[in-house]
């Protein structure tokens, strides 16, 4: 074998060695995306369980808000719909939609000391802020692994790779509000 055949044998191998490590970095990523979903996804099925029985403690206590307790019912609804279908877009609406209904849920039980006062309220309560800061921190977990996803199958040469192979770009999971200004005014009007 002379020596130019050796060159050219050992370049082949640097390159499909590191297109091989490329390949795996990229599924990876892939996997690392899909589990962040699925820790979302379960975040979302317990507080989906607690909501019923939340609304259930507020009928008996205000029977003059129905308006509220359906809303947050049917954004309950969408959020489902939008999860089971793997909808990202549609349950970024759904759970902006579904956080105003109980952030409007939750202001109106001021008007009512004897909720405020019930223990399962009490326990529900604090149980849905509980699943939804879990949901915050991953959905932000989620969002840096599709974010890294997405740069690592447009840069050079893992491009190349993630064409070859049908690599696809997810889509970042964002709710309304955090994009939302504060009003200050409101606040401390």
């Amino acid at each position: 074998m002379d020596l130019t055949a050796i060159i050219v044998t050992i370049l082949a191998l640097v390159v499909l060695i590191y297109g091989v490590l490329i390949y795996n970095n990229l599924v990876r990523l892939k996997h690392d995306v899909a589990r962040s979903w699925s820790n979302i996804d379960v975040a979302l099925k317990q507080r989906h369980d607690e909501l019923p029985k939340l609304v259930e403690v507020c009928k008996r206590y205000m029977g003059y808000e129905q308006e509220t307790l359906e809303r947050v019912i049917r954004a309950r609804g969408a959020v489902f719909e939008a999860r089971s279908r793997g909808d990202v877009a549609g349950l970024g609406t759904a759970e902006t939609a579904l956080r105003a209904g109980l952030g409007q849920l939750f202001a109106l039980a001021e008007n009512y000391p004897a909720l405020k006062a019930d223990e399962a309220f009490k326990h529900l309560s604090t149980r849905i802020s509980q699943l939804e800061e879990a949901i915050a921190d991953r959905r932000e977990l989620y969002n840096d692994g599709v974010n890294l996803n997405n740069v690592r199958i447009e840069q050079f040469p893992d491009a190349l790779v993630a064409r070859a192979f049908g690599f696809k770009a997810f889509e970042l999971l964002e709710f309304a509000e955090a994009r939302a200004d504060v009003d200050l005014a409101k606040l401390f009007g």
